[in-house]
């Protein structure tokens, strides 16, 4: 069964906006006043966007970013504070599987997913972004493993794809501690690529696609396969640890401490149970 088939929307407006501009395709989280935060509606779109977006042969390049100033906050922490307080690991099992199905999707197409980082990524988000292909990102963007604050594990991919672009030692310490890094330092990590200035990123950003788009299609779609393709089965056995070690913390004490300071805008008191 397809993750669509379990989740109904629930808006009337898209989550994910569509925009074309040649052969590259733009996909726009569109939940602004939530800070593109991650809720199983939105994760059902985007799956189902890039696996539309894979099979277009009118695509050549794909664009992940966010509407408004952020590009995505990771998981909707009211919606996971409500169903942690609820005892529904249920809820949680239904926004990982779907986080699944869209990694999976960014690294099995044949074509390049470009993270146009625009503002704040966070958690889930911030993964997301790792899961892409090339990341660019604002100056006003701002990465963060914020997982730890929560008393969460990481998820969408992050033990996979953190330590391989900037070593163990210092993936364990932004899983550790959620340290918040700027657009200046995730460059200087290896996490973006480029940094572009705020006034300028758009442009830069459809330069960059459009470079992009015009390479060969043949070697590149070598390309990602031979980068990702003999990978593809150790990421998906990484998501699914994840995402058991994930429900286990959300069902933690920790956890609901977690939510509970976060939304008192207290420190949390974690204790190990």
């Amino acid at each position: 069964m397809q993750v669509g088939e379990a989740a109904q929307h629930v808006s009337a407006l898209p989550l994910v906006l569509e925009e074309r501009t040649a052969d590259i395709l733009t996909l726009r989280l569109n939940r602004p006043g939530r800070l593109n935060a991650l809720n199983v509606e939105l994760c059902v779109e985007l799956a189902d966007a890039l696996r539309r977006a894979a099979v277009d042969e009118s695509v050549r390049v794909v664009v992940l970013t966010g509407a408004g100033r952020a590009f995505c906050a990771g998981g909707d922490l009211a919606m996971l504070r409500d169903a942690r307080e609820r005892h529904s690991v249920h809820e949680l099992n239904e926004l990982l599987l779907a986080g699944k199905e869209i990694v999976s999707a960014i690294a099995g197409m044949s074509k390049p997913v470009v993270a146009a980082v625009n503002g704040a990524a966070a958690g889930a988000g911030m993964n997301l972004a790792l899961a892409c292909d090339v990341r660019i990102a604002s100056q006003e963007a701002i990465f963060a493993q914020s997982f730890a604050h929560i008393g969460l594990y990481p998820d969408f991919g992050g033990t996979y794809f953190l330590p391989r672009l900037v070593g163990a030692a210092r993936a364990a310490e932004l899983f550790f501690t959620g340290e918040t890094l700027t657009a200046a330092q995730a460059e200087e990590l290896g996490i973006v690529s480029h940094v572009a200035s705020a006034q300028n990123f758009d442009a830069e950003v459809l330069q960059l696609a459009t470079r992009l788009a015009a390479a060969p299609p043949l070697p590149v779609r070598a390309v990602k396969r031979t980068l990702r393709g003999r990978e593809l089965e150790e990421l998906e056995r990484v998501l699914d640890e994840e995402n058991r070690i994930q429900a286990d913390c959300f069902a933690s004490a920790d956890a609901l401490e977690g939510f509970q300071a976060f939304f008192a805008k207290r420190r949390p008191v974690f204790r190990g149970r």
